[in-house]
């Protein structure tokens, strides 16, 4: 399983740098075609151009965090495992929380 998650991490790390080389190839095209209508009509053109890209990094930068989110549940969930195991077995009663 460990070689499929680092095969999956490869795969969303690699399409985020196409994803990022798309933003600037896109803004910087569009720019430098756009540049004969003004600096700030082709500034505005650009960041229209370079949204579906940034779209596509802003969604596989939420992938990342969730795959990160995961593992760092995995680790606490082992850890607490372990901490019980440790903990010494008293049999609880509910006569006793009856009480309090």
């Amino acid at each position: 399983m460990r070689i499929q998650r680092s095969k999956l991490n490869s795969l969303v790390n690699f399409l985020l740098g196409v994803s990022w080389a798309f933003v600037f190839i896109s803004a910087g095209y569009t720019f430098l075609h756009s540049y004969l209508f003004g600096i700030l009509d082709a500034l505005f053109l650009s960041f229209f151009a370079a949204l579906p890209a940034l779209f596509v990094v802003a969604l596989l930068e939420y992938v990342i965090a969730g795959q990160e989110k995961l593992d760092e549940m995995r680790k606490q969930t082992e850890l607490l495992e372990q901490i019980l195991s440790r903990l010494p077995q008293t049999p609880s009663t509910d006569d006793s929380l009856r009480d309090h």
